[in-house]
């Protein structure tokens, strides 16, 4: 976990807002969020590289982030486990999650759909979702 120097107002979801995967899924967890607890921010808004200096590029375009509003950093699998710890329509995955000694298991699947995203999701018609490559 990375703790930021900002502590959000809200709970604060960063993802990739230029990735058609991506997109999909906030869209999902904005429509789970009845409660309306997070808030959504593309990592493409230069807000977020003003307001959360200790997250790199790199960092965000591997993985979504979610920051608490105590500044906590949770990124990849250990952000999908919180989200499902605070939104109740997916406590029932929370607990598929939280099973003892399987988070190894999601980070590897996390970062192997992640790298994927792409693929996936069908490029972008202007070509700006394209990942850089290592």
């Amino acid at each position: 976990m990375i703790i930021t120097s900002k502590h959000p107002a809200h709970d604060t979801v960063l993802f990739d807002g230029e990735c058609r995967f991506c997109q999909r899924q906030i869209a999902i967890l904005r429509a789970l969020d009845v409660q309306r607890r997070f808030i959504y921010t593309s990592l493409h808004e230069s807000s977020v590289s003003i307001d959360f200096p200790e997250l790199s590029s790199k960092q965000l375009q591997e993985q979504m982030f979610v920051i608490d509003t105590q500044g906590n950093a949770r990124g990849g699998a250990v952000a999908v486990r919180y989200l499902s710890r605070k939104l109740p329509l997916l406590w029932p995955l929370a607990l598929l999650l939280h099973i003892p000694g399987t988070l190894p298991l999601w980070n590897w699947l996390y970062a192997f759909v992640a790298k994927r995203r792409l693929w996936i999701a069908g490029k972008c018609d202007d070509g700006s979702c394209q990942l850089p490559r290592k």
